[in-house]
C-alpha cells in the first residue's frame, strides 16, 4: 500500500471513528447540505409541476410522494442538523470548554440521524416514497391506505428522532456543566441561549413524536388499532400527538436561528446586545408556550368553541416575546457602526420577512378566520415565511459569519451578496404570491388545478421565485468552491465571543488553558481592556482528550438492517440487526476507555486576543 493510500486510509477512519465536536459538526453540516440539496430539488418538482394549470410534469402519486418528501427532508434531515452543526462546533468554544460533555454519544447522534436519512430516502427505490404528507395524518398514513413508504417514513424518523434526542440531551449537561470559570448562565452568548432552550424543548417534545411513531409502527406493522375508527380507534389522537412536538419543532428549528442572529446583529453593529437580559427570557417564554399551542394546527377537527378560543389566545400570546426580541435587534442596530457583510445581509433580512410570517401567524391564530385560511395555500406561505425567512436566513448567515472558523476559508463578499439578493428576492417572490392564492382558495396538497380560475400568474411567478433561489444557492456552492484556498485569520470579524479567541484551524483541544469569564462578551470586554490574552483558570499542563470509537457507527448500522426486518417481516433481519446495536451497547460498558493524554510540549500556548 502506497503512502498516499495509508494516509487516506487514516484520514477517512479518523473521520468515521471521531468523537471531536468540531469534526462531527462538520460531519453535521455536510450530511445536512446533502439532505438541503434533496428537499430543494424536490421544492423544484413540486414548483414545476404547478407552474401551469393541468400539467402532467409528474404523476399526482409522484407529486405526493415529493411533497411528502420535502417536507420531510427539509424539517428533519435538513434544517435540524445544519443547526446542530453550529451547535456542535460553536457552543462547547463559545462556553470555554474541550468538547461536550459525552463526546462518544455526540458520535451516536450524528451517525443515528445519518443513517435514519439514508433508509427515509431508499424508499424512493423500493416500492416508492411515502405519500401521506409529512405529517403523516392518518388513515393515509395506515396500512390501508399507504404503501411500504410510509414504514421506511415510521423507521427512518424513529432513528433519526433517536439521535437528536441524545444531541439534545448532550447539550443540556454541556451547557450546565462545562462552563469556563465566570460564566454564569446570564454571561452566556445568546446562541448558547438559544441552544439551551432548543435543546430543552427536544428533550420534552421529541418523545411524544417517538410515541405517534411508535403507534404507527404497531398499527402497520403488527396489527395493532390505535388509528383504525371502525375498531375501537381514533384518528384525532395521532393529530394531538405529532403536534405536540411538531409545533415545539418550529421553535426548536427557530430559537438558534435566533442565536445566530443575535450574534452577527451585535458583531456587526458594533455594540452589546440591546436588552439581553430581556432577550435571555423571551427566549425562555417563547419556548415555554410552545408546548401550549399545539392544536392551533387542529382548529377544524371539531374540538369546541372553548377549546379553540384558549389555544388562539396562547398562540397570539407568543407573540409578546417574539416582539420583544425584534424591537432589541431593530434597537441593537440603532446607532451602531453598521457592516453590510453577506452574514449581516441575511440577519437584516431576515426582521422584515419574520415579521410577515408573524403577522400571518396572527391571522391563523384566529381560530374563526382559519376555518377559512385551514389547508390553503395561504398556510404554506406563512410556514415558509417562519421557516425561510427564520430558519434558513440564520442557516445563511452563521454560514457566512462561522465559515472562517469551522473551515478556515473566507468566503468571497460579492458573490455573498449576488446570493444573498437572488435568494431574498427569489423567496419573496415564491410565498408572497402564495398567500393571494390562498385566499383565493387554492388548496395545498393538490397536484394540479383548472384552468380560468385566476390562479395561472400567480402559479408561474411563484415558480419563477423558486428557480431564482435555486440559481441563489448555486452560486453559493460556486462560492465555496473559489474561496477554497482564501486562508481566514482567526478573528476576522473582530469578533465578541469565546469562539474567535481560538486559532484557526481550532485545535483539537480547544484551548490551551481553560479561560476565566469576566462579563458578557467575553473576548470584546478583554479587547476593550486592552488585555493581550484571556486571563485562564489554569497553568500550561498536559490534557486529557477522549478516543475515539468504531462503536456508534456499528450501532447505527444494526438500527438501520434491523429496520428492513421490521419492514418486509424478515424478523431474523430484525433480530440480526438489534444483536449488533446490543452487543455494542456490551462492549462499550464493559471496555474501560481512559482516553488519551497531550503533553505539554505539543500543546500551543492559546493566541493572543488583540
Amino acid at each position: 500500500m502506497s503512502n498516499s493510500q495509508a494516509y487516506s486510509k487514516s484520514v477517512l477512519w479518523d473521520w468515521l471513528t471521531t468523537v471531536d465536536h468540531k469534526k462531527i459538526g462538520i460531519m453535521y453540516l455536510v450530511a445536512g447540505a446533502f439532505f438541503f440539496v434533496l428537499g430543494g430539488l424536490e421544492a423544484m418538482l413540486i414548483r414545476i409541476q404547478l407552474m401551469f394549470p393541468e400539467s402532467n410534469f409528474v404523476s399526482a402519486q409522484a407529486f405526493n410522494e415529493l411533497i411528502t418528501m420535502h417536507g420531510t427532508t427539509m424539517i428533519f434531515l435538513a434544517a435540524m442538523p445544519l443547526l446542530f452543526g453550529f451547535m456542535n462546533f460553536i457552543v462547547p468554544l463559545q462556553i470555554g470548554a474541550r468538547d461536550v460533555a459525552f463526546p462518544f454519544l455526540n458520535s451516536l447522534g450524528f451517525w443515528l440521524f445519518l443513517s435514519g436519512g439514508i433508509l427515509l430516502n431508499l424508499s424512493w427505490f423500493f416500492g416508492g416514497a411515502p405519500d401521506a404528507g409529512w405529517t403523516a395524518y392518518v388513515p393515509l398514513s395506515s396500512a390501508a391506505y399507504a404503501s411500504t413508504g410510509l414504514d421506511y417514513y415510521v423507521l427512518g424518523l424513529q432513528i433519526s428522532g433517536a439521535g437528536t434526542l441524545i444531541g439534545g440531551i448532550n447539550f443540556l449537561v454541556t451547557i450546565i456543566t462545562m462552563r469556563a470559570p465566570g460564566m454564569t448562565m446570564m454571561k452566556m452568548p445568546l446562541f448558547t441561549w438559544s441552544t439551551f432552550v432548543a435543546s430543552a424543548l427536544i428533550l420534552f417534545a421529541f418523545p411524544a413524536l417517538t410515541v405517534g411513531l411508535f403507534l404507527l409502527m404497531f398499527e402497520r406493522l403488527f396489527g395493532a388499532n390505535y388509528f383504525i375508527v371502525e375498531a375501537g380507534g381514533n384518528v384525532v389522537i395521532w393529530q394531538h400527538l405529532f403536534w405536540i412536538f411538531g409545533h415545539p419543532e418550529v421553535y426548536i428549528l427557530v430559537l438558534p436561528a435566533f442565536g445566530i442572529f443575535s450574534e452577527v446583529l451585535s458583531t456587526f453593529s458594533k455594540k452589546r446586545l440591546f436588552g439581553y437580559s430581556a432577550m435571555v427570557f423571551a427566549t425562555l417564554i417563547i419556548g415555554f408556550l410552545g408546548f401550549m399551542v399545539w392544536a392551533h394546527h387542529m382548529f377544524t377537527v371539531g374540538m369546541g368553541p372553548v377549546a379553540n378560543a384558549i389555544f388562539a389566545v396562547a398562540t397570539m400570546a407568543i407573540a409578546v416575546p417574539t416582539g420583544i426580541k425584534i424591537f432589541n435587534w431593530l434597537l441593537t442596530l440603532w446607532g451602531g457602526r453598521i457592516s453590510f457583510t453577506t452574514a449581516n445581509m441575511f440577519a437584516l433580512g431576515f426582521i422584515p420577512s419574520f415579521v410577515l410570517g408573524g403577522v400571518t401567524g396572527v391571522m391563523l391564530a384566529t381560530s374563526a378566520a382559519n376555518y377559512q385560511f385551514h389547508d390553503t395555500y395561504f398556510v404554506v406561505a406563512h410556514f415558509h415565511y417562519v421557516i425561510i425567512g427564520g430558519v434558513v436566513f440564520g442557516l445563511f448567515s452563521g454560514t457566512f459569519y462561522w465559515w472562517p472558523k469551522i473551515f478556515g476559508t473566507m468566503l468571497n463578499e460579492t458573490l455573498g451578496k449576488w446570493f444573498f439578493w437572488l435568494f431574498f428576492i427569489g423567496f419573496h417572490l415564491t410565498f408572497f404570491v402564495q398567500h393571494f392564492l390562498g385566499l383565493m382558495g387554492m388548496p395545498r396538497r393538490v397536484a394540479s388545478y383548472l384552468d380560468g380560475q385566476g390562479l395561472n400568474d400567480l402559479n408561474f411567478i411563484s415558480t419563477i421565485g423558486a428557480f431564482f433561489m435555486a440559481v441563489a444557492f448555486i452560486i453559493l456552492l460556486a462560492n465555496i468552491f473559489v474561496s477554497r484556498n482564501n486562508k481566514a485569520v482567526s478573528d476576522p470579524w473582530d469578533g465578541r465571543t469565546l469562539e474567535w479567541a481560538t486559532s484557526t484551524p481550532v485545535k483539537e483541544y480547544n484551548f490551551a488553558q481553560t479561560p476565566v469569564v469576566r462579563e458578557i462578551d467575553a473576548l470584546w470586554y478583554e479587547k476593550m481592556k486592552g488585555n493581550k490574552k484571556l486571563p485562564v483558570a489554569e497553568p500550561l499542563g498536559e490534557i486529557h482528550m477522549p478516543n475515539g470509537s468504531i462503536l456508534p457507527l456499528i450501532m447505527s448500522i444494526g438500527l438501520f438492517i434491523a429496520s428492513f426486518g421490521f419492514i418486509y417481516h424478515t424478523y431474523v433481519v430484525s433480530i440480526i440487526g438489534l444483536g449488533i446495536t446490543l452487543g455494542c451497547m456490551i462492549i462499550r460498558s464493559v471496555k474501560e476507555d481512559h482516553g488519551y493524554h497531550i503533553p505539554v510540549d505539543q500543546i500551543e500556548p492559546d493566541k493572543e486576543v488583540v
